[in-house]
């Protein structure tokens, strides 16, 4: 019985040691078949992207910041880097087309990057809010000049003037230059120095970033201007590689003539055949407008055409330019400061090309432009040149520019009035100040 007894032990253990090795070699073969439903994955955080300036990553380094100030020198910058004179005349050896020490400029910044060691790895100066040179110290002082990635973003603007549309669009929270870029946009076919009270405009625009920075620099994406119950539209489409600003008939705005020689200031004294001359005090004909305007202001010719004058006459004009357009018509620029460089007579120059400044020579009270204008020989208003339009919108691109035209068109009108309450706010200010 006893012998029984332990034989039927031993068969239970075995058969129990068995089923053990059995379930292990099932889950092992289980596991690394992986035949089962379920799937056990370890979760993992991927690594975080690098921090990127100057086209490196910028955590890797130790950064030291300086600012160039009225004065001083890249020597005494990269001296208070800890830079030797030897590697100071090093770092200046690099191309005048890469790199020109003369030409610092106060208030650029200088970085110095080190390694975690603190040993002296790159030297950056930033020539630009869009450029910057680096200096790879560990590379015999290579140099690369290198750009910024930038970024243009959207705006929308509406305004409505009530006293300039320069003001105008500061009273709508818009920067001020876009003013001027609107009067260049429309400049063939509104007189922006006889604006009236009321007028409207709605702007869609685009400003540049760099790294998250805001740059005065903007473009103008489509615009309207209403004056007098007339809206124009500038709808911007490109026709045979050139991108024009079109009305919505597709008719260019830009003609032959610009309206003015020069951006966006008053008129002083218009086209007259008995005005009282402010220095002789005697009346005589004024066969010109006068555009008053800041000594400097960059004067344009109207349209391309040939110099056929550039001279000094003492006892009137001053300097002045006058320039052959067509058999036609002949435009005069007189009491300038001095001429646009190179300038010659016999020269060929296009519209909008500068061709002086504003200034007070000759016979004249105060800076201004006289500007005239000759047909057939005979002057007559500047204002009322006419100015044929550039090609227009081709039938082959009409559909195409049919819709681009609509979708601006109804993005535009959708734009809500800024500055719409502000004549009424002042008005209440003035009472209240009466009272």
């Amino acid at each position: 019985m006893k012998n029984s007894k332990i034989t039927r032990i031993a068969i239970i253990a075995v058969a129990v040691i068995a089923v053990l090795g059995l379930s292990f070699f099932l889950v092992t073969a289980n596991n690394n078949g992986n035949t089962g439903n379920e799937v056990t994955e370890t979760d993992s955080i991927p690594p975080a992207e690098p921090i990127m300036k100057y086209g490196l990553p910028i955590e890797d380094f130790i950064v030291t910041y300086d600012t160039l100030q009225t004065g001083e020198t890249l020597a005494e910058v990269l001296h208070g880097f800890g830079f030797t004179a030897k590697q100071v005349f090093e770092l200046t050896q690099c191309p005048d087309s890469i790199f020109d020490a003369r030409r610092l400029r106060p208030g650029q910044a200088c970085v110095l990057l080190r390694d975690k060691d603190s040993s002296a790895h790159y030297f950056i100066y930033e020539e630009s809010p869009k450029a910057y040179i680096t200096f790879d110290l560990k590379e015999n002082y290579r140099a690369a000049k290198e750009l910024k990635p930038v970024e243009w973003r959207e705006g929308e603007v509406a305004g409505r003037v009530n006293s300039s549309l320069w003001l105008a669009m500061e009273e709508s929270n818009a920067a001020p230059q876009l003013a001027v870029i609107m009067s260049q946009i429309f400049g063939w076919s509104i007189d922006f120095f006889g604006i009236q009270k009321g007028d409207e405009f709605r702007l869609i625009y685009s400003r540049e970033y760099v790294e998250d920075t805001p740059l005065n620099n903007y473009r103008i994406e489509a615009a309207s201007f209403t004056t007098s119950d007339t809206t124009i539209y500038a709808i911007p489409f490109t026709q045979d590689d050139e991108e024009l600003f079109y009305n919505t008939n597709g008719n260019s705005l830009e003609g032959a003539f610009l309206k003015a020689p020069l951006d966006f200031y008053r008129i002083s004294s218009k086209f007259s055949n008995s005005r009282l001359h402010p220095v002789l005090k005697i009346y005589r004909p004024h066969h010109g407008v006068d555009y008053g305007a800041p000594v400097g202001t960059p004067v344009y010719a109207i349209g391309s055409g040939k110099v056929i004058k550039k001279a000094y006459q003492g006892n009137g004009a001053g300097y002045y330019v006058k320039i052959r357009h067509n058999s036609t018509y002949v435009t005069t620029y007189m009491h300038l400061s001095r001429f646009a460089k190179g300038l010659k007579e016999g020269d060929f120059v296009k519209q909008k090309q500068v061709i002086g400044y504003v200034g007070s020579t000759g016979l004249s009270t105060g800076p201004h432009l006289d500007f005239r204008v000759h047909e057939n020989g005979k002057p007559i208003n500047p204002l009322t040149i006419k100015s044929q339009p550039k090609k227009p919108i081709s039938q082959e691109n009409k559909a195409a520019f049919n819709i681009v035209c609509d979708s601006l068109v109804k993005r535009l009108t959708s734009i809500p009035m800024a500055n719409a309450n502000v004549e009424a706010i002042n008005e209440i200010d003035s009472t209240e100040v009466i009272e």
